[in-house]
């Protein structure tokens, strides 16, 4: 036996010898024990040397998989499950119930239009007092005059948009009305695709990319006769506001960006652009461009709305929905669009009974009270006005906490996903066109994270899975809890469990640049939190102000 052992170990020295005078080979046990040092391990000797041989396999293995095919349009066999465990779900459907139609006139100063919500754009056109295509092409020389200046638009779609506009206008002669988006303008973040128009994810090595389909959402926004007017800038794939083509500015200081990632079409919106919009969010991209510009927003819940044809960045985390003028013009959009498809495998077939008369003072209603509280610099006294308005409007409001998990320490899910939905970029060098480089930028972002161990990212996983089941402890006793926009750690810990959130305005900086505060609620609930931050919203006219564009 001891002359067995004294064999194996002689052949085992061998091997890592062999192996570390093998010119051709890139991995050695000093390759190891660096790796090692880059992942804050350590193995003695005898172990690294046991790993060579494995560790050049794993290699074959690896350059093998990095030359099979893979499109951005394959999503991970891992499918994400949002729910925690034991929660039931209403499946009872009704039809969704919008506020009373109120009587709308043609304004006299037709600038004035810009800025009306979809349900008196809706009233207009069903009234015969405007058509679709005059409408459009409003709207179309309204992109003409200020695309330029706020750097929003990848794409006019004027051919197609007047053709929708035109067969809209028919239709509604015709006394086929097909409901409240019909002969509606609109626009998407150019992560959608549609069919013959190119789709370029905001970055230089896909600015001339044909994906010659029509995203999910596009197909449903048609099918309710809604009319697509552009594809709007976003983020370079996805983060922040810079594009290949510039930065998207703040119609309300056009020194400044819009913030991202959806900043076209927040920044679109909020200027009368367009009456709406869909936009994107992984972490922040619909929240933070919509404090930015003064604008309303719906980040739906993991699972509600098919990302059939969009870019993906993170499968675990990426959620589409509306980016609009008010609340209820949200729940409109959201009602079209959400929903299972046949083709995204993340969806709940789920029911959205939205109902504007909702007697929501007997929902209830929570804020985290530790992040208002620790709020610093003007926000804190603006944010604190929304809690008393609640409460002078008949909302009881409870102080709550979210679990204290290493949310941040499990973040990189985000760039680990993004570096497999992104490797060839990578790995092809084609990296060096995008226009952001540096620290802080996806070039770089996926790199690291190519040193990320798989091992890691898996516990990482089993923690966010525990925050799931803490957070739906901690939300048992609320239907509803307001939140600080840019405050605390509720936006990353939401969006890692998919929890949908409503982001509406409240408010002015010193500088005159807007803020805003947002209504949480649980999973598949969106008809509570938009009720909830309806009510706030009819309270105030902070989203009936408008940015001068001319000045």
């Amino acid at each position: 036996m001891r002359y067995l052992k004294l064999l194996l170990s002689c052949f085992l020295v061998a091997t890592a010898v062999r192996a570390e005078t093998n010119t051709n080979s890139p991995i050695t046990r000093q390759t190891i024990i660096e790796a090692e040092n880059l992942l804050g391990l350590h193995f003695s000797d005898a172990k690294n040397d046991l790993m060579l041989s494995g560790l050049k396999d794993q290699l074959d293995t690896f350059q093998v998989l990095r030359k099979f095919p893979l499109s951005n349009a394959i999503p991970s066999a891992m499918l994400f499950n949002p729910i925690p465990v034991g929660m039931k779900f209403e499946t009872t459907r009704k039809k969704i119930k919008l506020s009373s139609p109120v009587k709308i006139k043609l304004p006299a100063n037709m600038d004035d239009l810009a800025y009306y919500s979809i349900g008196e754009l809706g009233d207009l056109i069903k009234s015969r007092q405007i058509t679709s295509e005059k409408l459009t092409c409003f709207y179309i020389e309204r992109m003409k005059k200020y695309g330029c200046k706020l750097e929003c638009i990848i794409t006019l779609t004027e051919d197609l948009a007047i053709h929708q506009a035109r067969r809209a206008d028919r239709e509604i002669a015709a006394g086929k009305y097909r409901g409240p988006l019909h002969g509606i303008p609109y626009a998407v973040k150019d992560l959608l695709t549609i069919r013959g128009i190119r789709t370029t994810w905001g970055s230089a090595p896909f600015k001339d990319q044909l994906i010659d389909e029509d995203a999910t959402v596009v197909k449903r926004l048609e099918a309710a006769g809604a009319v697509l007017t552009a594809k709007l800038t976003m983020g370079e794939l996805a983060w922040g506001e810079v594009w290949y083509g510039g930065m998207t500015r703040n119609p309300w200081n056009l020194k400044q960006g819009s913030s991202g990632s959806s900043a076209g079409p927040a920044a679109a919106t909020a200027a009368g652009l367009v009456p709406f919009a869909i936009g994107s969010e992984t972490h922040g991209s619909i929240v933070s461009p919509c404090d930015r510009c003064g604008i309303t927003g719906l980040r739906p819940s993991y699972g509600r709305i098919s990302r059939n044809g969009a870019m993906a960045l993170t499968w675990s985390m990426d959620k589409l929905g509306p980016i609009c003028r008010t609340v209820e013009d949200c729940a409109i959009v959201f009602n079209t669009i959400q929903g299972p498809d046949g083709v995204d495998q993340t969806l709940y077939d789920l029911p959205f009974n939205y109902d504007s008369k909702l007697k929501w003072q007997k929902l209830r209603i929570g804020y985290l009270k530790t992040d208002f509280d620790t709020e610093k610099g003007e926000r804190k006294d603006k944010d604190a006005a929304v809690l008393e308005k609640m409460r002078s409007l008949g909302a009881k409001l409870v102080p709550i906490e979210l679990p204290k998990l290493p949310i941040h320490d499990i973040s990189f899910v985000i760039s680990v996903e993004g570096a497999a939905a992104f490797d060839d970029l990578t790995v092809s060098g084609r990296d060096d066109l995008m226009k952001r480089q540096g620290l802080h930028t996806w070039p770089n972002a996926f790199r690291e994270a190519r040193f990320i161990p798989a091992v890691e990212y898996i516990q990482a996983t089993r923690i966010r899975y525990l925050l799931i089941q803490e957070t739906a402890k901690q939300l048992e006793n609320v239907d509803v809890f307001l939140a600080p926009s840019l405050s605390g750690d509720s936006e990353l810990l939401t969006n890692l469990t998919g929890h949908p959130c409503v982001v509406v305005p409240n408010g002015f900086s010193k500088a005159g640049t807007p803020t805003s505060i947002c209504f949480i609620g649980n999973l598949f609930k969106e008809a509570e939190i938009l009720a909830v931050a309806k009510a706030y919203q009819d309270s105030t006219d902070f989203h009936r102000k408008h940015p001068n564009l001319d000045n």
